[in-house]
C-alpha cells in the first residue's frame, strides 16, 4: 500500500523569504532572516533536548529578541508584529500547488505536519490556498514535542491511521529527514538552495531539487 505523504510546511511549502522586506526594514540588511530561523530552530533543538517545552511561536518570538540583541538592534513593536505575524502569510514556493495536485490526482493521501500550533498551521496553509490538498493538518503541539523528536512522527502516523512505516515525510531540512527516518517512516527530501543532506545520516530514497521533482519520484515509487 502506498505510504501517506506528510509535509513539513516552513521552508518545504512555504517561503519565508518574503520576510525579507520586514528584516530589512527592522534591521537594514534582509539577510538577518536567515540567522533569525537559524536561532528559532536551535531553540526550538534546545527545548526538545532538555524537556522544556515551548510552543514554535513562543520560541519565534524569543529568538526575534535574542537576534535583536546581538545585532545590537532595538526593534519596535509594530516591526516584531509584522514578522511574527507575516509567518501566518508566507506564500507558497511557485511549483508547490501542482506538485501536491500531481500527488492527490495520483491518489496518495496528503497531510501536513509542523512544528507550529494547528491555528498558526491552518491560517498558513488557508491564506497560502493550499489547505484544501491535505486530509489533515497535525502540529507537534499535540505531543508537546517538537520535530526531530519521534513523538510528533508517530503521532502523525497514527492520525492518519498507519504505522510509521506507512509514512512518507517531505521535508527541505536534513534534521527533518533524519528524524523522521529514525523514527520508522521513510523521508524525501527538497533540496532547495542552500539546503543539504547530513553526511552523518542515512540518506531518503527520494532527493529532488524541488517539489515538482520530488513529486514526480513520489509518484513513481508509491503510485
Amino acid at each position: 500500500m502506498a505510504r501517506v505523504c506528510v509535509f513539513d510546511v516552513n521552508e518545504t511549502l512555504l517561503d519565508l523569504g518574503s520576510l525579507d522586506p520586514l528584516f530589512e526594514r527592522a534591521f537594514g540588511d534582509a539577510g538577518v532572516r536567515r540567522s533569525w530561523f537559524q536561532q528559532v530552530l536551535q531553540s526550538a533543538f534546545m527545548a526538545t533536548i532538555t524537556g522544556a517545552y515551548s510552543d514554535f511561536g513562543t520560541i519565534g518570538a524569543a529568538a526575534l529578541e535574542m537576534t535583536a540583541e546581538r545585532e545590537g538592534v532595538r526593534l519596535s513593536e509594530e516591526d516584531k508584529k509584522g514578522i511574527l505575524g507575516g509567518m501566518r502569510e508566507l506564500p507558497p514556493h511557485p511549483e508547490v500547488p501542482a506538485a501536491l495536485d500531481l500527488l492527490r490526482d495520483s491518489g496518495l493521501r496528503l497531510a501536513a505536519l509542523t512544528n507550529n500550533t494547528v491555528e498558526v498551521a491552518e491560517a498558513q496553509l488557508e491564506n497560502a490556498g493550499l489547505s484544501d490538498r491535505f486530509e489533515k493538518i497535525l502540529s507537534a503541539d499535540a505531543v508537546r514535542r517538537l520535530k526531530p523528536a519521534p513523538e510528533p512522527y508517530h503521532a502523525a502516523a497514527e492520525a492518519m491511521g498507519v504505522e510509521a512505516s506507512g509514512v512518507r515525510l517531505v521535508a527541505a531540512h536534513a534534521w527533518d529527514v533524519a528524524g523522521a527516518m529514525r523514527a520508522g517512516c521513510a523521508a524525501a527530501f527538497v533540496a532547495r538552495p542552500g539546503m543539504v543532506l547530513d553526511p552523518l545520516a542515512e540518506p531518503p530514497d527520494i532527493v529532488g531539487a524541488d517539489l515538482s521533482e520530488v513529486a514526480a519520484l513520489i509518484v513513481a515509487a508509491e503510485a
